[in-house]
Formats: C-alpha cells, sequence, structure tokens
C-alpha cells in the first residue's frame, strides 16, 4: 500500500473547528435558555403570575444583552422580538426578574439603572465605572465576598447584599478626547 502525502490544510480545519465550537455555544445557549425559562416560570407560578407571550419576549431579550443594560435597551429587543411587549411590562418584570435571580441590578447613583444577566460567576464581581462615559467594567473581587462574610459574622448578620463600586476618569479621554479603554 502506498500513502500519499496530502497537504494539511490548517486554514480548512480551522473554519471547521471555528464552525463545530460556534454550533456548540449556540445549542449551550440555547440549553442555558430553556432551562432558565423554566426556572423563571416556575418563579411566576409561585407567585401567582403566568408567564405571558410579552414576559417571554422580555426575557428571550435578556438573552440579547451584551455586558450591562438598561431598561430602554431591554425595551428594544424585546420589541424587536415582540412588537406587543410594553415599556410597562418591561418595568414590571424587571424587579421579578431581579427577585428570581436571573438578573442583577445595578445602581451606579446616576439617572439609568443598569441590570446585568446573573451568570455562574465564581467570584465577587466590583465594578469599576467610567464617569466619562459610563462604560461598567465587571472586575473579579474576590476578597469583597469574604471581607463582607467576614465582617457580617462577627457581628452575627448574615449578608444580604454588597457591592463594591469605584467611579473613575479617564485620563486620557480628558486629554485627547478619546480612549482605548472605552468607547466614548
Amino acid at each position: 500500500m502506498v500513502l500519499v502525502n496530502k497537504p494539511f490544510d490548517l486554514k480548512r480545519v480551522s473554519i471547521r473547528l471555528t464552525q463545530d465550537f460556534e454550533g456548540f455555544k449556540k445549542k449551550k445557549m440555547v440549553s442555558v435558555l430553556n432551562e432558565s425559562l423554566e426556572s423563571f416560570s416556575d418563579f411566576l407560578v409561585s407567585k401567582g403570575l403566568r408567564m405571558t407571550g410579552q414576559r417571554k419576549g422580555v426575557f428571550e431579550a435578556l438573552f440579547k444583552q451584551k455586558g450591562h443594560f438598561t431598561a430602554e435597551q431591554l425595551l428594544r429587543d424585546a420589541q424587536s422580538l415582540d412588537d406587543t411587549v410594553s415599556r410597562a411590562t418591561v418595568y414590571r418584570c424587571l424587579p421579578l426578574l431581579v427577585e428570581s435571580g436571573v438578573i442583577r441590578k445595578i445602581d451606579v447613583g446616576q439617572d439609568n439603572k443598569f441590570y446585568a444577566l446573573n451568570g455562574s460567576a465564581e467570584t465577587f464581581k466590583a465594578q469599576v465605572i467610567c464617569s466619562d462615559c459610563e462604560k461598567i467594567f465587571d472586575i473579579d473581587a474576590p476578597f469583597m465576598e469574604w471581607y463582607g462574610k467576614n465582617v457580617s459574622a462577627k457581628l452575627g448578620l448574615d449578608v444580604k447584599d454588597q457591592r463594591l463600586q469605584v467611579h473613575a476618569e479617564c485620563p486620557q479621554f480628558r486629554k485627547q478626547g478619546n480612549c482605548t479603554l472605552c468607547t466614548h
């Protein structure tokens, strides 16, 4: 038997691996979406509420969000999925989504409240907020979780909520009008 060496097509293999990975990510995201939707539906039932088409549209729009988002951004995406979703529906859904643990509310001390999906974060997240563009950076801060639990325990209390936010200015933006970290 004669073996013929064919040149290895790295580009073709790379494209195939990328396609396989993208397919895997999409299947995983659909699985997470379905599990979360079922969990949120159960939560609503426990509150004497039901999963309406509009609530489902708002819920599905959550998974279109990239990073932190406002109620208005969520409204736009929800309406692109279901044009019957109203502003009132979004604003009534947000507290339910927070209470159920699907999302978390991030108050940065300005007019808009921001929200983010609660992922499977391994560590406590602190926020660094750019005062120039209002971009929010999530930073791992595992020491904060430890600190909050220990201080509360010494006082005989249980931690209900804790947060660390740093508001910072961008010197480059102040000098040049642009910044490589933020999108101004």
